[in-house]
C-alpha cells in the first residue's frame, strides 16, 4: 500500500495491515528457504510495507504525545 492510503486508515486497521505484513514475511522467508519463490523482491517490498506501517503509527503516537 501506498502511504497516503496507509495514513487513511484507522488504527485498528493499520494494527491488522501491520499483522499480516508479519505473516507474509514469515511465510515468504519459508518458502525461500525451502523452494524458489516466484520473486525475490517480494520479500524486500513486504518489508517496506511494514516499515511504512510502524512510521505511521509512531507518527500518531507522536502527535497524540504532544497534544
Amino acid at each position: 500500500m501506498r502511504p497516503a492510503q496507509l495514513r487513511g486508515l484507522s488504527d485498528q486497521e493499520l494494527a491488522s495491515e501491520l499483522q499480516d505484513n508479519i505473516r507474509e514475511v514469515f511465510n515468504l522467508r519459508f518458502r525461500s528457504q525451502s523452494q524458489k519463490i516466484d520473486s525475490p523482491s517480494e520479500l524486500s517490498k513486504a518489508r517496506r510495507n511494514i516499515a511504512r506501517i510502524k512510521t505511521i503509527m509512531r507518527e500518531r503516537e507522536n502527535e497524540a504525545l504532544n497534544k
